[in-house]
C-alpha cells in the first residue's frame, strides 16, 4: 500500500505545480513525507514550473478534431512561437482536439499529465485556451478551415449548416477565417450595441453638417457598413464580393460557428 493518500498527491501538486505522475513519484521516493517530496521535485528540476504560471502565454497553436458529425477546436497556449511550432506541441493540441470531438469539452482533462510534462520540458507557461465542440444539426453538415503557419494552426473555424453541403460549409468556414464576423445574423447583435452605433453615426453626420432630411438614409447606410463588419450574412463573400454570404447560402442556414485565432 502507498504511504500517501490522493489528498497528499493533490496537495503536492498545488504546492509545486507538477503533474500527477511526478507528484506520486516524489511521494514514493520520500515515503509520503511532504517536505522531502518537495525537495525531491526541486532536485529533479520539476517544482520550479509553478513560478511560470504568471508569465503571459500569448503564443500557441490551434487544432481541429472530427468525430462523426461533430467537430472541435482546441487552443493550446504558450509563451513563444518556438515552442508552439514544435512537433510535440502540435501533436498534443491535435490529440486534445480529437478527444474533444469524440468525448466533449471536458475530455481535455485526460491529457493533464502530458500537458504538465510539456511545461517542465519547455520551461514555459503552457495552458489550454479556448475549446469548442460543434455538432451538425439533424440532416445537416459540419466542416472547417484551418490556416497553418510554420506547421502549426493559427486560425481555426468550424461551421455547422442545415440544408447545405460539406463543400458549402467549407467555403463559409474559409470566409469566416478572413472576414472574422462576430454574429451570424443581425438578430443576434445586442440592441444596446446597435443603438450606441446609431447614436454615434448620427452625431458624426450632424457634425458633418448633413441636412436633417437626409439623416435617416445616411444613418441606415452607415449602419449597413457597420453590420458588414460584424454579421456573417451581411458580408460579401471573400471569393466573390458580388454576392453576400446570405445569397451564397441560398436555402441553407448557418446554425453555429466558432473561430479561434492565436493572439486574438
Amino acid at each position: 500500500m502507498p504511504e500517501y493518500s490522493a489528498k497528499d498527491v493533490q496537495k503536492l501538486r498545488q504546492l509545486t505545480g507538477v503533474g500527477m505522475l511526478d507528484a506520486k513519484k516524489a511521494l514514493e521516493e520520500s515515503k509520503g513525507n511532504m517536505d522531502e517530496a518537495t525537495v525531491w521535485l526541486r532536485t529533479q528540476g520539476l517544482a520550479s514550473q509553478a513560478k511560470r504560471a504568471d508569465r503571459e502565454a500569448s503564443e500557441g497553436a490551434v487544432a481541429i478534431g472530427r468525430s462523426g458529425d461533430a467537430m472541435s477546436i482546441v487552443e493550446l497556449r504558450s509563451e513563444t512561437d518556438f515552442v508552439a511550432k514544435s512537433d510535440a506541441f502540435v501533436a498534443l493540441v491535435t490529440s486534445l482536439a480529437d478527444l474533444v470531438a469524440s468525448k466533449g469539452e471536458s475530455a481535455t482533462e485526460e491529457l493533464n499529465d502530458p500537458l504538465e510534462r510539456m511545461k517542465v520540458i519547455s520551461k514555459e507557461n503552457i495552458s489550454i485556451g479556448r475549446v469548442f465542440r460543434i455538432q451538425a444539426p439533424p440532416a445537416g453538415v459540419v466542416d472547417s478551415y484551418l490556416h497553418l503557419q510554420a506547421g502549426r494552426g493559427v486560425n481555426a473555424v468550424v461551421v455547422a449548416l442545415e440544408g447545405g453541403s460539406v463543400e458549402l460549409a467549407h467555403d463559409i468556414a474559409a470566409h469566416i477565417a478572413f472576414a472574422r464576423p462576430s454574429y451570424i445574423s443581425r438578430a443576434e447583435v445586442p440592441e444596446s450595441e446597435v443603438e450606441a452605433e446609431r447614436e454615434t453615426v448620427e452625431k458624426i453626420a450632424r457634425n458633418e453638417g448633413k441636412p436633417d432630411a437626409a439623416l435617416p438614409k445616411i444613418i441606415e447606410g452607415r449602419l449597413g457598413g457597420w453590420y458588414k463588419e460584424r454579421v456573417l450574412l451581411d458580408q460579401p463573400f471573400v471569393k466573390d464580393e458580388k454576392q453576400t454570404i446570405a445569397k451564397l447560402l441560398g436555402p441553407a442556414t448557418v446554425t453555429q460557428f466558432a473561430q479561434v485565432i492565436i493572439g486574438d
